[in-house]
């Protein structure tokens, strides 16, 4: 089924002007221009970001797609299960509710510092009832993982998807700062190359 329909969430204290989103969006406005993108800006809230998500997505065919970077990348797995969807995950959170737990507390958003938000201790809660187990359609997902990640282990990441495919970078870091070579692989597995 070709993908009509387009989701990125970003990652933890990101936003739509992620250079990883901002080259996905350049991308489907030269080549697939009659697919619908959308990019919000996901709230601190790990609750009301995803219900904002699924009331934005409502409506969406199921030819849809979405992509996740990092905490982006844990919601967008969650998203997969309940939409049986494809996704492509570039350096998922796989434990965010063990992770972000050392983040309570005021937070800057990382392309504008002027802005802030509080992560309060319920998100980390919020974040638990958003874990998923096994994939029931692992075929569906395309992870990519780079072992020079700074803030995730490649190796979690890489055992949270038994049977997904993997593209497993040597070096690379969190930010997927080469995601320009690997924009192709994401579009080509989403079957909108």
């Amino acid at each position: 089924m070709r993908v009509t329909h387009l989701l990125y969430l970003h990652g933890f204290r990101s936003s739509p002007q992620s250079t990883k989103a901002r080259q996905v969006a350049a991308r489907v406005r030269e080549r697939n221009p009659k697919v619908t993108w959308w990019c919000p800006q996901l709230p601190p809230s790990p609750k009301l970001a995803m219900q904002a998500v699924t009331q934005g997505i409502a409506q969406w065919p199921a030819a849809m797609a979405v992509i996740g970077s990092s905490l982006g990348g844990f919601y967008a797995t969650y998203l997969a299960q309940l939409k049986d969807c494809k996704a492509v995950l570039l350096n998922p959170a796989v434990h965010p509710a063990r992770d972000l737990g050392k983040y309570i507390g005021e937070q800057t958003a990382w392309h504008n510092p002027d802005e802030h938000f509080f992560f309060e201790p319920r998100f980390v809660e919020e974040l638990r009832a958003l874990e998923c187990g096994l994939l029931v359609h692992p075929e569906k997902i395309l992870a990519i993982v780079a072992k020079g990640d700074e803030v995730l282990d490649w190796r979690e990441m890489t055992a949270r998807y038994p049977g997904a495919a993997i593209k497993l970078l040597e070096g690379g870091d969190h930010a997927l700062s080469d995601f320009d070579r690997h924009i192709d692989d994401v579009f080509a597995f989403l079957e909108l190359a």
